[in-house]
């Protein structure tokens, strides 16, 4: 495992620098694939995770290669170097294949959500350049290639749909021998689409640098080997699926078994039938895991680390998931538009409040929190926006030289509209989105503040915390709770548990509870859905 070192500033301001021993490698994403089949050739790098196990298809590094060579001739076949081909299917290995040999033929990847409604595919095909679709024959009972018909006449570059159903005859169609061009690893790899939590997505233009590095250091800070199973539950069109879990396993000889979703029961089969050791997910994703009625049941006994990201993680849960089922948790913090990961804790990280923190810088990664209306530097211990700069950080947004400005400085800091404090180790606590942070009264109210008490009750599963306007406090604070199973919570009794912990402003004054959350398709809390719908419901008007 990589010795994680930081150096941060001795004059008590917020800034940090991760590791700089660990190198940079200029390498394509197609590189590192010829790289990994060249370390590890038979060993198994990739298996369909299914509920039959006797239906598993797999790969091992070389054939993984020698697949996506074959794609990148098929792909070349079609489209020439440097266009935009979408890709509009739920989690399958020719995905996997797809994004391989999309990179060795020098093609950009625009990843697009398979819940994607005609509207909102019209608006990425269109805004991404697609001059071409692969897609999946079907999603969730819905027709993909009948619903792309219907919008035919909106998309008019798009000029080559190739549907996963006819593969094998895509495939033929690259038996012809074509050389495969030189890809550098300045060139963007992949247009992914942020998440969507506070508004429409932005197209962001991801290289082949920052995406290969960011997987390696993540997978290293972890301890990650060529002894690791991987179990990835991530969808494949962001980050975390096809970045993080995908290039972190290929560049560590680790195995990478995928489902075609998140199924809480199936990756308990799979970790038991492929003695999974690492899962990357999100916080709902590892709560409905353990929630399982035969978790403990099982044989998890070589699921060893589950690292999250992608939303606040409450302490509770990663004390839950040592105590009850042995398994260490690893936090990581980032975004889209950093390929994706800034930070991360170590596993048993060495830092008593760790688990307060989203970690150190990755290598190669500066951190500095500023304040938000004057853009310095804040002293260390306040709070101010997050802001990072590597070589991971995106080229901008594609299309959108506004945006890009707005989000990346002219000294290259990326703006990343998070609310964090680096400590004097220079570890970071997030506290939320600079969006989100309520203002009672004149007082600052921090979301994930509030969140982490709650979940410290033993009847909540989740919370979240949102602030709505009100005539005399300026905004009040709504909290939504997601009961344990089984659990009756009531107003009263959770106002007097945070009243027992947090100053009498930062207690939520309205309560609502939740089945489940509005959520991001990486499982990301909308709340800005929760805060839409609670003002619709109550007459509030929208500001």
């Amino acid at each position: 495992m990589t010795t994680k070192i930081a150096s941060c500033s001795q004059a008590g301001l917020s800034h940090c620098q991760g590791d700089t021993v660990e190198p940079v490698t200029e390498l394509s994403i197609g590189d590192a694939l010829r790289l990994a089949a060249d370390n590890w050739g038979d060993r198994i790098a990739l298996v369909e995770g299914t509920e039959m196990a006797d239906a598993h298809r797999q790969w091992s590094f070389a054939q993984l290669y020698e697949d996506a060579s074959l794609v990148a001739r098929a792909l070349l076949a079609h489209f020439s170097p440097g266009e935009h081909v979408a890709v509009w299917s739920a989690n399958c290995p020719e995905w996997v294949l797809l994004e391989f040999g999309a990179a060795l033929a020098g093609l950009t990847l625009v990843t697009v959500n398979p819940a994607y409604l005609p509207k909102e595919l019209v608006d990425v095909l269109r805004r991404s350049n697609a001059t071409g679709i692969v897609l999946c024959p079907e999603y969730r009972g819905r027709d993909c290639m009948a619903i792309l018909n219907e919008i035919k006449a909106d998309i008019p570059d798009v000029r080559e749909v190739i549907s996963l159903a006819n593969w094998s005859a895509f495939l033929e169609s690259g038996k012809s021998t074509r050389s495969l061009p030189h890809v550098s690893p300045d060139d963007v790899a992949q247009i992914q689409y942020t998440s969507g939590t506070t508004g429409f997505p932005k197209g962001a233009e991801l290289t082949h640098r920052g995406l290969v590095n960011n997987g390696r250091f993540y997978a290293n800070v972890i301890g990650a080997n060529a002894q690791d199973v991987w179990v990835n539950p991530m969808p494949l069109f962001h980050t975390a699926g096809c970045g993080l879990a995908t290039l972190g396993a290929l560049q560590t000889g680790g195995m990478h078994v995928l489902p075609a979703g998140f199924d809480p029961r199936l990756m308990l089969d799979l970790i038991e039938a492929h003695r999974g050791t690492l899962v990357l997910c999100v916080p709902t994703m590892l709560i409905r895991m353990l929630d399982q009625p035969d978790a403990k049941d099982r044989d998890l006994a070589s699921w060893r680390l589950a690292t999250l990201g992608g939303a606040p993680v409450p302490p509770e849960l990663v004390r839950r998931a040592f105590t009850e089922f042995n398994i260490d948790v690893a936090i990581g913090f980032g975004q889209t538009e950093s390929s994706p990961y800034i930070t991360h804790t170590l596993p048993r990280d060495p830092n008593p409040q760790w688990i307060e923190t989203v970690g150190l810088p990755l290598p190669q990664t500066e951190v500095k929190i500023s304040d938000p209306d004057t853009g310095e530097t804040v002293p260390i211990g306040v709070i101010g926006e997050v802001c990072a700069k590597s070589i991971c950080v995106m080229k901008g947004y594609l299309g959108d030289r506004k945006a890009t400005a707005e989000t990346i400085d002219a000294q290259g800091w990326l703006h990343t509209g998070d609310l964090g404090s680096l400590d004097a180790q220079g570890y970071l606590r997030i506290h939320g989105r600079i969006k989100d942070m309520i203002i009672r009264g004149g007082e600052n109210i921090y979301p994930r503040e509030v969140e982490d008490v709650l979940c410290t009750h033993p009847g909540v599963t989740l919370a979240s915390i949102v602030g709505v306007p009100d005539a005399q406090w300026g905004e009040v604070v709504v909290a939504f709770v997601q009961p344990r199973p089984g659990c009756n919570l009531s107003s009263d009794e959770l106002s007097e548990f945070c009243r027992a912990r947090l100053a009498s402003y930062k207690t939520p004054r309205i309560w609502r509870f939740v089945d489940r959350f509005p959520q991001t398709a990486s499982g990301k809390i909308q709340k800005f859905v929760l805060r839409d719908e609670f003002m619709a419901a109550t007459g509030h008007k929208q500001s």
